[in-house]
């Protein structure tokens, strides 16, 4: 498999790019609706939010590195299917990314309300440049858990079409983002 992507597929970069975020994203999700019902003597109650926000910064980094890469590369050609799929197709790729950048955001207001810099596995710390603003953490939390389910509610639309495209339409956009070539019958 090429590097970079082509006309007709994506490059190893992209694929694991999408493979990488793709199951750390819904883990995130799985781990802070899991947080919500931690209690304070619960061993996790500490532990559970720093891995969340670890990986938080982490997923930011692959996706700026990844909208980077996308756009320094060309995109594969769709498969055939009318203008306003085509359209509806890109519209939720850009959504999803908006999406996770906007999580990250809320998640960074959340977790230095406070004034406290992000350890980040104990490797680096994001700062915290934004605080004290009224009611931060409340305000920035409700976001977060909103943007999150819309994100999640894409994310399962996204991998419905996938399959749509797989087993209905019979094409190669699947095979694609598995970094297999198009799909011969």
């Amino acid at each position: 498999m090429q590097t970079r992507n082509s006309e007709s597929h994506y490059g190893w970069i992209a694929v694991a790019f999408h493979w990488l975020m793709a199951p750390a994203i819904i883990g995130m999700f799985a781990l802070g609706w899991w947080m919500r019902g931690l209690s304070y003597y619960d061993p996790w109650y500490r532990q559970g939010p720093d891995i969340h926000k670890s990986v938080g910064i982490l997923l930011l980094i692959l996706l700026l590195l990844r909208l980077l890469w996308r756009w320094l590369n060309v995109n594969p050609s769709p498969e055939p299917a009318p203008r306003w799929q085509q359209r509806a197709a890109g519209a939720a790729h850009w959504i999803i990314y908006g999406l996770l950048l906007a999580i990250s955001v809320s998640g960074y207001l959340i977790s230095t309300a406070d004034g406290r810099a992000i350890e980040v596995f104990n490797w680096f710390s994001v700062p915290a440049t934004l605080d004290g603003l009224e009611n931060q953490e409340d305000v920035a939390g409700l976001i977060h858990k909103w943007l999150a389910w819309s994100l999640m509610g894409l994310v399962l639309l996204h991998g419905l079409a996938a399959f749509k495209h797989h087993f209905v339409n019979r094409d190669s956009t699947l095979k694609k983002m598995l970094g297999l070539g198009p799909r011969t019958n």
